[in-house]
């Protein structure tokens, strides 16, 4: 006997309705919004984006140089061969991905400057209602779906993260992150200093330290750093041989993802002989002292993520003298600049607060299922992109230790699969449930702090979903596994529950379908 058919368009109503609507037209939006017009053709979706244009991370950011800290042949999709260097600018980025657009026709799909406050799941339609605001005219948007695919990211573009230090209000210059870097920031001739030692610090020091008078890093502690060539060196020997750009890009993307996965095993393994590598990369660059005083972490590498430094752009402007590092705590700020615990004071005409992001989990937006107002701290991870008792929902949340976009591809399979799925068995409705073997199962937070543990994940872990002990119930963050694992999910395993009907109420499955 035929199913029904699985996606159906409700009654009238104000809201325009579509099979899936995606959220964030950044680099996993763009990749999700391709795989659906390749892998489940004549399916309606729009994607919603808060901002005027494609882009995320790479229109939002627009301090001096912002680049990748990932190298392109895995950082950019697996579909669209890379031509560039490894490490690329923003407008490179963003360059590659209008060509995703143009060359698949995803333009007409993308709605720009919808910013989207709610979502309202209904199990009595079955259905998916959001709204929000265009940004332009600030007139109300209403949307209803069947699917929900968040492609948001995962920290808050309206606001870096700046802590609170004592006598911020008495220093006469002008204090900045580079999330929201002022368009007027003249910094020619001044004194900077930067607050930080991640892969921004790496990024806007370089770019900037030869207009400064002088830019001084301050650090609380150091952070690893690999600096080496911004070349391919299997790329060029190919592209000499005159291979087609589609098989470069694969054969040089598989042999970045060996080596990062040996590089990976070995930082667990051998992390000590890993920790004298790195340290040797940036010596050859700055020498024994200011390695010794500067540039050796308190921790073992990969417990926060390693920044590339392209031709080590950074160390050289130290070497130069343009730019130096102060490792140390800071006291206060000054009217001049900023006192040390250790009675130092770091005169600056401008402070650059190159501390980090603040953790946005599913884009700040107001959740509810049938009425009730939902906490996702409350759930459980199902593999790091579905939510127990959430219906018919998937996040795209990439790796730490490896390029965001490996993920957006291997989840763009497993959602296109998961709804052709649903099409097949004429089902509406899809949650995650623990199963029977999973009752008492150990919960413990999203991320494991002595595996990973940044600054923003750390300050914003209770508002993340819980995980268990078992590979279904947790984020791996190892793609190495996951590129086996989630195409070979069965879709009708004891997690996945299916329904046509209403069988769920407040978030939590109640009834069998």
């Amino acid at each position: 006997m035929a199913h029904a058919a699985p996606f159906i368009k409700p009654v009238a109503s104000s809201a325009e309705h579509f099979d899936v609507v995606i959220v964030g037209a950044g680099i996993s939006g763009i990749g999700g919004a391709y795989h659906l017009t390749k892998q489940c053709p004549g399916t309606r979706f729009v994607v919603l984006e808060a901002l005027e244009s494609f882009g995320g991370t790479w229109l939002m950011h627009r301090y001096p140089g912002v680049r990748s800290d990932s190298d392109l042949y895995t950082f950019g999709y697996r579909f669209k061969p890379w031509t560039g260097a490894p490490i690329a600018s923003a407008d490179e980025i963003r360059r590659y991905m209008g060509e995703v657009i143009e060359e698949n026709d995803l333009g007409p799909h993308i709605r720009y400057r919808h910013k989207i406050a709610s979502a309202r799941w209904s199990s009595e339609q079955n259905l998916w209602t959001l709204e929000g605001t265009r940004g332009d005219s600030g007139e109300p948007v209403r949307f209803t779906a069947n699917f929900l695919w968040m492609c948001q990211g995962y920290y808050r573009h309206s606001q870096g993260y700046t802590p609170e230090w004592k006598g911020m209000e008495r220093f006469k210059g002008r204090i900045v992150h580079p999330q929201t870097w002022p368009e007027d920031l003249d910094y020619k001739g001044k004194k900077v200093v930067v607050i930080g030692s991640g892969a921004t610090t790496a990024t806007v020091v370089p770019a900037i330290a030869a207009d400064c008078a002088h830019v001084t890093v301050l650090q609380r502690s150091p952070t690893y750093f690999i600096p080496a060539r911004n070349e391919n060196d299997l790329a060029n020997v190919l592209r000499e041989l005159e291979i087609d750009e589609t098989w470069i890009h694969e054969i040089v993307r598989r042999k970045v993802l060996h080596d990062q996965a040996l590089f990976t095993r070995r930082s667990f393994a051998e992390p000590e002989v890993v920790k004298k590598e790195l340290l040797d990369g940036v010596r050859a660059f700055v020498g024994d002292d200011e390695v010794e005083k500067n540039f050796t972490p308190t921790y073992r590498p990969w417990r926060q993520r390693i920044a590339f430094v392209p031709d080590g752009d950074l160390f050289q402007g130290v070497k130069a003298g343009k730019a130096s590092v102060v490792t140390g705590e800071i006291e206060t700020f000054t009217e001049k600049g900023i006192l040390l615990k250790s009675g130092k004071e770091l005169e600056a005409d401008i402070i650059i607060t190159a501390t980090g992001f603040n953790l946005s989990v599913l884009g700040d937006i107001d959740f509810a299922i049938d009425g009730r107002k939902f906490d996702f701290a409350d759930t459980v991870t199902y593999r790091g992109m579905m939510f127990t008792g959430v219906p018919n929902m998937v996040w795209i949340f990439g790796y730490f230790r490896a390029s965001w976009t490996l993920r957006v591809d291997l989840l763009g399979d497993f959602v296109c699969r998961l709804l052709n799925h649903m099409k097949k068995k004429g089902e509406r409705r899809v949650t995650v449930a623990l199963r029977p073997e999973d009752k008492g199962m150990k919960l413990s937070p999203w991320m494991d702090p002595e595996n990973f543990n940044p600054g923003y994940l750390m300050r914003a872990m209770h508002l993340l979903p819980k995980r268990g002990d078992k590979p279904e119930w947790q984020h791996t963050q190892d793609y190495w596994a996951e590129k086996d694992q989630l195409p070979a999910i069965d879709l009708d395993g004891p997690e996945f529950h299916y329904a046509r009907d209403r069988a769920i109420v407040a978030g939590k499955q109640v009834s069998a379908a």
